[in-house]
Parts: C-alpha cells; sequence; structure tokens
C-alpha cells in the first residue's frame, strides 16, 4: 500500500475538508491508479520534528522563534499521543531533545536553543549553516523508521553554506522517510546588509523546493504574517489532512522512485501532496 498525505484548499487559502474518494484522481507515472483506502487524518498520532536554524544569521529572530515555537507545542501537540523531537543546526548538527510524548522536557530545553557563543565559533565546526545535512539526519535516524503520519517544520532563512549533501539529497531523504516539511522562512535582513540572502534568493527557493515536493507547506514571515500566524496555518493543515492509499498497478522488481500526481475533478482547488514515493521490492 503506498500512501499520501493531502491537503486541500480553494484559491483563498481556505482548507476544504468535506471532499469524498470520488472527488480525488490519481496516477502514478502516468498511469490511472484505483484509491483503495480514504479517510481524514485530523485525529491520528502525529510524528512531529521542530528545527531550528541557530546560525548567526538568526540571532535577531532567536528569542521570536522560541516564544512561537512554545505557543504551539502548547497547542497542537497531545500529551502522551503525539510525539516531538527538537533540532538545532548551525556550523553543526545537535538533537536537543529526542522524540518524547511529553511537553515538559521540550519546553525545558528551549530556552538553550541559541546561536553560537563566541567561544563555539572560534573552537570549530565548519564554517556556515549545515541545514541539508540536519533534514537527512533528522528524515533518516528519525522518521524513517516510524510509521504514520510524519512532518519537519523547519524554521530557517535557507541559507545552507558547509552541507555535505545538496538540496536533492535533502528531498529525497525526507521522500524515502515518507515525511512531509513545512518550512517559515524567518531571516534577518540586516544580517545580509539590508538584502536578504545577499541580493539572491536561493535561501528561499531552497525552503520552497523542500516543501513542495516533500507535501507540506512554505511560509515566509513577514509585517502582514507573523510567525504566530504561521504556526496556526500549519495547524491546521496537519489537522485537515486526507489520507490515500493504493496498490501500484506495477509490481516493483527494483528500487526506484516513482512519481504521483494527485489531481481533483472540481476545478478552483489546490492539492498540496508529494510528488513521489521511493518503491522498494
Amino acid at each position: 500500500m503506498v500512501n499520501t498525505l493531502v491537503t486541500v484548499q480553494n484559491r483563498s487559502g481556505e482548507l476544504i475538508h468535506d471532499l469524498s474518494k470520488d472527488d480525488f484522481k490519481l496516477f502514478e507515472d502516468s498511469r490511472p491508479q484505483a484509491i483503495r483506502y480514504f479517510s481524514q487524518q485530523s485525529d491520528l498520532p502525529l510524528t512531529l520534528g521542530l528545527m531550528v536554524d541557530t546560525s548567526m544569521s538568526q540571532e535577531k529572530v532567536m528569542d521570536a522563534e522560541r516564544g512561537a515555537s512554545m505557543r504551539f507545542l502548547e497547542q497542537m501537540f497531545r500529551e502522551n499521543k503525539d510525539h516531538v523531537f527538537l533540532m538545532q543546526f548551525d556550523m553543526t548538527i545537535q538533537l536537543r531533545q529526542g522524540l518524547t510524548s511529553s511537553l515538559k522536557p521540550l519546553f525545558d530545553v528551549l530556552p538553550f536553543v541559541d546561536t553560537p557563543t563566541r567561544r563555539e565559533l572560534m573552537s570549530g565546526g565548519s564554517a556556515g549553516t549545515l541545514l541539508f545535512d540536519a533534514i537527512i539526519k533528522a528524515s533518516k535516524d528519525i522518521m524513517k523508521p516510524l510509521q504514520g503520519r510524519k512532518a519537519l517544520i523547519v524554521l530557517s532563512d535557507g541559507v545552507d553554506v558547509g552541507s555535505e549533501a545538496p538540496l536533492s539529497d535533502a528531498i529525497e531523504a525526507a521522500q524515502r522517510a515518507d515525511t512531509l516539511i513545512y518550512s517559515i522562512e524567518f531571516s534577518d535582513a540586516s544580517f545580509y546588509g539590508g538584502h536578504i540572502f545577499g541580493g539572491g534568493n536561493e535561501g528561499r527557493n531552497a525552503l520552497m523546493k523542500l516543501a513542495s515536493e516533500t507535501g507540506g507547506g512554505f511560509f515566509s514571515v513577514s509585517k502582514k504574517l507573523t510567525i504566530e500566524q504561521i504556526f496556526s496555518l500549519i495547524e491546521a493543515e496537519l489537522r485537515n489532512q486526507y489520507s490515500i492509499g493504493y496498490v501500484s498497478d506495477k509490481p516493483c522488481t527494483i528500487s526506484e522512485f516513482r512519481k504521483i500526481q494527485l489531481t481533483l475533478k472540481q476545478k478552483g482547488l489546490i492539492v498540496q501532496a508529494r510528488t513521489k514515493y521511493w518503491a522498494q521490492p
């Protein structure tokens, strides 16, 4: 059974949660597939990874990130039902809190999620921000062995300097782990001399691609859209998903990626779902 989580919105951004199996059309590598399993996933357990960019470019926004993360977990997290881990990344990658079903250890450690000290900056690690390597580590080491609904929430400006792996490897790692990525662009333009990303869009493009190709969502913090509002939007999406399952009409004889295309018969609605899955014999 191949499962994919799906979010549907209208063009105004409102979530649509009253669709049935017959409203969807499903294709694998352009071949139509029969949907065998369909449900709304509003109440099933969720495994969440909160991944915080703590590189020096984030120094001025760290307080806002920590505060919003605490409020999000208070609203979203269900004790003894959901599981969350907390990872920070800068010139190193640190798992601050492993998977837990309790809020207390998360709240105990969040105040210490911060940018490197002067001593740490002088003592080593690679210079830069290991965003892609962190996503690979979280996907392979934590998410891949787990079943059910899984999502990473990445708070970053998207600038990666120093990862051994490229963006494509980070996307593939999340896809192989059946994990959605919700990326939140939170940047301090003054760090780049008043020009976000030094005048380029590499960071934003990377965050958008991570989200779109895994079936998650991309958001950008601004005066019009605060980080608290973004967390509320992510919570609503995660609570209003459809789960669609099918058995491929093509037997799996080799390990490979296969494309998934999900469309709606009704026009004017936007489908948010992963674009491929890792097939293994």
